[in-house]
């Protein structure tokens, strides 16, 4: 089980900054950097059948949602276009949450 960890580890340890900037695209002269918001989740086991056998297991998943880019000139002006529609998927959790705690802040003040 410890093996599987460390490969695991081992592949997965550069991933972070690759998921979130994608690699520099030049299209006539202007040079664009996809940005995303990504996570992964990863989970293993070991235990024993019904008839004592051993077995060990494991999986894991992600996902990404493109926020937008960044879009340099030759100039070296460097902006970011956002993809309205992955933005809104990243900021709705934590509209959500923000609304629950100020939901539960109004009606402790009200007590």
């Amino acid at each position: 089980m410890a093996e599987f960890v460390l490969d695991l580890a081992e592949n997965v340890a550069g991933v972070g900054v690759k998921t979130s900037y994608g690699e520099p695209i030049d299209v006539g002269g202007t040079t664009v950097v996809p940005v995303a918001l990504g996570w992964y989740g990863f989970g293993g086991g070991s235990g024993a059948d019904e008839k004592g056998q051993q077995g060990t297991g494991g999986g894991g998943g992600g996902a990404s949602i493109p926020l937008g880019a960044y879009v340099g000139r030759g100039g070296g002006d460097v902006r970011f276009e956002p993809n309205l529609i992955g933005l809104i998927l990243a900021a709705t959790p934590l509209i959500w949450v923000t609304g629950k705690a100020l939901r539960w802040v109004i009606r402790a003040l009200k007590r």
